[in-house]
């Protein structure tokens, strides 16, 4: 059929109502977003952004209501999906971005592609990825994988992606959404190596979209991390506080999990599987801890400095 593209979009969609399908592969995924309100009667208010990109560029691409629960495990980063009978609405200004891997790629903010389940219902198909041409121009997906030893240089906010052995997991604890809320956000702390430094990387991870990943982290297992933020210097002494936290577009990947992922193929993934095959089990083992309460980042040692 007659395919448009993203950067052909955003020139004509105010002088258009129907729109030639689309052939995008997606960059990045949010975590599930629910807005019921007791007052409010919807039967699944639920919405879930993606970033998606053709040879033109990238845009965002919202999926509502009663097609997340259709839609969302099956939509994962890497997919490809030929979309007809979408809608193009004015973006969201206050919607968080992801940090795209390729920073060359353009990105067209002004407008979002909108997948509702009626007026129109959208058709969605999902392109195994051995029938994707590559004549087809489809970006694959890049990441921003950085080793322990190079974190403590990052600047605050800084948006990477981690590979490490895990050595500590902590128990779920949960934090008010707001001050008198009754949300609460769910996240547990991590450690994890990845061979280059002493020092692990401090994971405080969040619970995405992904509860059976989220509670099955555990000691020993290959740990991916895609999204993280960079939170630098929150004491005096900055090289003892410097962690990782998710953002909103984070996903995160245990052992079982990375066959057929995107990353597989990234060169520091690569190297660090090389330096688990140089690991004796039996040690590592050894140096793990789960459970238990972890004060971060550590309160001083004693009241006179605090």
């Amino acid at each position: 059929s007659k395919l448009t593209n993203l950067g052909h979009l955003e020139m004509t969609w105010r002088s258009r109502v129907h729109f030639h399908p689309l052939l995008v592969r997606i960059l990045h995924k949010s975590r599930l977003r629910y807005y019921g309100k007791p007052e409010k009667k919807m039967d699944m208010p639920y919405q879930a952004y993606f970033e998606v990109a053709d040879g033109s560029g990238m845009m965002s691409m919202v999926l509502w209501n009663s097609l997340c629960p259709e839609w969302y495990h099956s939509m994962k980063v890497g997919t490809v999906l030929l979309l007809a009978k979408y809608t193009i609405k004015t973006s969201y200004p206050f919607k968080t971005h992801p940090t795209p891997g390729d920073s060359q790629m353009k990105r067209f903010a002004t407008i979002e592609i909108s997948l509702n389940g009626r007026d129109p219902p959208t058709e969605i198909s999902i392109i195994p990825e051995e029938m994707v041409k590559p004549e087809w121009g489809l970006p694959e997906v890049k990441y921003r994988f950085i080793t322990r030893s190079e974190l403590d240089d990052l600047p605050h906010n800084y948006s990477c992606d981690v590979i490490g052995l895990v050595t500590f997991v902590g128990r779920a604890e949960r934090a008010r959404k707001r001050e008198h809320s009754e949300d609460f956000w769910l996240y547990r702390w991590a450690h994890a190596i990845d061979g280059t430094s002493d020092q692990p990387f401090i994971l405080e991870l969040f619970a995405t979209s992904q509860p059976d990943v989220f509670e099955h982290i555990h000691p020993m297992t290959y740990l991916v991390c895609t999204q993280m933020r960079v939170i630098q210097g929150l004491t005096e002494n900055p090289s003892r506080t410097v962690y990782l936290t998710t953002s909103n577009e984070s996903q995160i990947f245990i052992t079982g999990w990375h066959k057929g992922q995107p990353y597989t193929k990234d060169a520091k993934v690569k190297s660090f599987i090389q330096w688990t095959k140089s690991q004796s089990e039996a040690d590592q083992i050894k140096k793990t801890v789960i459970g238990g309460y972890y004060p971060f980042p550590r309160p001083p040692d004693s009241f006179v400095k605090y």
